[in-house]
């Protein structure tokens, strides 16, 4: 089955490089502290304990209150979905905020961002340090799936966007979170699409959505004058479905094997149906789909980070990561073939080979391959020196931003 690089030139698909290493088990068994490769915890048993205490009274708190304001805000519907709408966006904001803030406090770690030549000129660090991203408004963003906590950062990364679109993030989730209590009503406000895994339940339901986020809207949020205009949108979704594990390395492994294709090495093969849809829909108001390779510095070779970046060591423990670490593409969606799902197939495969020869290089060196031209440092060098990499944290604008959670 052939494959296409970047300027959709039709390849062979290139031999894996290494051997594959395939555990066969249900994952690694949890390691003794001593063992861990983050060393033994930060924190002693007491101050752990204090520090879950603070971190439910902080996120559950916070997330009722902004659930609550949520609630307060829905009658706006009756009178206006453009208000309806914008509000609900504002009430968004708020989660954002929640994470990053919860992100900074309990677990402050390195965030390393790097991109190709195709994002030239888009990852920007201010003077302060803090990152901002030149991207468009309204963008489809694909991502490999490492953790659960994947979606936290490409969440903040919407946060440090110019302007700024945590707002107008959506989610392509599973069906099962829909009812988790708070967030998944939440969610649904949020206007999050669920899906059940079955493309003929979940075609219809998507196409919904879709259209409601193809829709013009004239309110508070959408420009001068009360102007008819497309909402901001970052769409996110994970083509692979869900995350790094032993088990779906196997079933990665095993389907690679059954369709006579190569397996990839630090990922799971993904799918196209959903991605294509969602481009077939989005044509005509979306112009990139903007691709994040994510991967997490301290996790050894032939385990997984699910099972040493636990919710516990990371947030409680405090050993979170050394760094995390963001590498940026993205792709024309008029040079895509999203009408033709053999040769979408193929694509997207084809990327995910790319991502996985970006992922080996990280094991390699402790850094994705990167240029220069992708960044721009408020102050840095301005010749050949100037680095390719911008090293940041997770971190709101202002330290008492988070306070407008709490204002409806």
């Amino acid at each position: 089955m052939p494959q296409m690089n970047t300027e959709g030139q039709r390849l062979r698909f290139p031999p894996p490089k290494v051997k594959l290493d395939i555990p066969n088990g249900t994952g690694n068994p949890p390691q003794p502290d001593s063992a861990h490769p983050m060393g033994p915890p930060q924190y002693g048993l007491p101050m752990q304990a204090l520090r879950i205490f603070l971190f439910g009274l902080y996120f559950f708190g916070s997330a009722v209150c902004i659930h609550g304001g949520q609630i307060l805000g829905w009658p706006l519907y009756l009178f206006s979905a453009d208000w309806f709408y914008a509000y609900m966006a504002l009430t968004k904001q708020y989660f954002g905020l929640l994470i990053t803030t919860m992100t900074q406090w309990w677990s402050p770690t390195l965030v390393r961002v790097s991109g190709d030549k195709s994002v030239a000129g888009q990852l920007q660090q201010a003077a302060d340090g803090s990152l901002r991203v030149d991207f468009p408004e309204r963008i489809v963003l694909i991502s490999n799936h490492q953790l659960y906590t994947d979606w936290l950062y490409l969440w903040w990364t919407s946060y440090t966007n110019i302007p700024p679109v945590h707002g107008h993030v959506y989610i392509i989730l599973k069906q099962s979170l829909k009812w988790v209590p708070i967030i998944g009503p939440a969610m649904q406000f949020y206007s999050f699409i669920f899906m059940a895994r079955k493309w003929d339940q979940d075609q219809a339901r998507l196409r919904y959505r879709l259209s409601k986020l193809n829709t013009r809207h004239s309110g508070p949020l959408s420009g001068s004058q009360g102007a008819s205009q497309y909402d901001p949108m970052w769409l996110l979704l994970f083509p692979e479905g869900t995350n790094l594990s032993a088990n779906t390395r196997a079933s990665s492994a095993a389907f690679a094997k059954k369709a006579g294709i190569p397996d990839v090495r630090h990922q799971i093969l993904p799918r196209s149906t959903g991605l294509q849809f969602c481009l077939q829909e989005l044509r005509n108001t979306v112009d990139y789909v903007y691709d994040c390779t994510i991967a997490y510095e301290g996790i050894p070779a032939g385990q997984y980070g699910q099972d040493i970046f636990t919710l516990r060591s990371v947030y409680f423990q405090g050993r979170p990561p050394k760094s995390v670490n963001m590498h940026w593409r993205r792709f024309a969606i008029k040079d895509m073939p999203i009408d033709d799902s053999k040769a979408m197939y193929e694509w997207i495969v084809a990327r995910w080979h790319e991502k996985d020869d970006l992922l080996e290089a990280f094991r390699q060196t402790g850094k994705f391959p990167a240029h220069a031209e992708a960044v721009n440092i408020e102050g840095g060098p301005k010749d050949e020196l100037k680095t390719a990499y911008i090293s940041t944290e997770v971190a709101p604008r202002s330290p008492l931003e988070f306070l407008q959670m709490f204002a409806p």
